[in-house]
């Protein structure tokens, strides 16, 4: 008898490869039970900072740490079979300089097993793509708007309205994948201007919020499925309402355990009969 064929996870030459050829999907991913559900339908799994706000309640993703995305990270490679796994650098682990983005870099690869990281930035950070590229660390990079520069850019607000925006947010598409991003995330942006970075890219651009002019899309599995109530983003489709059904759930549960209905005999362990 054969052994079973192990699968392998897409690499990131197989993600750059879709470029015009497929669109790519992607889903965020922050637990072992939700990749395992997420992972045969998606080609990218992407464990994002945005665990802070949906996973711990934070107002940002400003507040998230390198070990929290380390733990997350590990979570998901357990449930993550075939598709290739990204883990976001959080705020911090890489703006001080190339040096100590390329650290924490390695650390999230070599703790988790993950296939490449993400950082913010765009031409401000070419430098520092380049450095990791170089040496050995893929770089999903990400531009327009970012969450973690919130504080000092006005909220979170669509982009690309104004022709200094827009110009803004094609050079720092240009300059990443000149340093040699694999691909890039491009958020909350207008449409033409999405277009015309994803036509002008030989790398491919995974929208969030920049329409379906991109080469694939992603989304936050908690928006997507429903779990998430605190604000639902315009970009957003809700393919579940889980949370009103977690809800009820709990109420149904609470309603038998109070009424003495639950447990039942079924769910009861009797002692054995002793042999006669």
């Amino acid at each position: 008898m054969s052994a079973p064929t192990k699968v392998r996870r897409k690499t990131i030459t197989a993600i750059r490869a879709m470029k015009g050829q497929q669109k790519i999907v992607s889903l965020t991913a922050y637990t072992t039970p939700m990749a395992r559900m997420l992972d045969p339908h998606c080609d990218l799994l992407l464990v994002g900072d945005s665990l802070g706000m949906v996973l711990y309640g934070m107002e940002t993703t400003v507040s998230v740490t390198l070990d929290m995305m380390i733990a997350h990270g590990q979570a998901v490679m357990r449930g993550a079979a075939q598709a290739c796994v990204i883990v976001d650098m959080p705020f911090g682990s890489y703006q001080e300089s190339k040096e100590q983005a390329y650290r924490n870099a390695v650390r999230i690869l070599q703790e988790t097993g993950c296939d490449g990281i993400k950082l913010e930035g765009g031409a401000e950070m070419a430098e520092t793509i380049h450095f990791l590229s170089t040496r050995g660390v893929p770089v999903l990079a990400h531009v327009g708007l970012m969450p973690q520069m919130v504080n000092t850019s006005g909220g979170f607000r669509a982009l690309g309205h104004s022709d200094e925006e827009a110009t803004k947010i094609a050079a720092d598409a240009a300059a990443v994948a000149q340093a040699g991003a694999f691909a890039v995330v491009i958020e909350g942006t207008v449409e033409p201007v999405a277009r015309e970075i994803s036509q002008s890219l030989a790398i491919p651009t995974i929208g969030i919020g920049a329409s379906a002019a991109c080469d694939g899309q992603v989304l936050v599995c908690d928006d997507m499925l429903g779990l998430f109530d605190a604000f639902k983003p315009r970009f957003v489709k809700r393919y579940a309402e889980l949370g009103a059904l977690v809800s009820q759930s709990a109420a149904d549960y609470a309603r038998d355990v109070r009424e003495g209905s639950f447990p039942a005999e079924e769910h009861t362990f009797q002692p054995r009969r002793k042999p006669d």
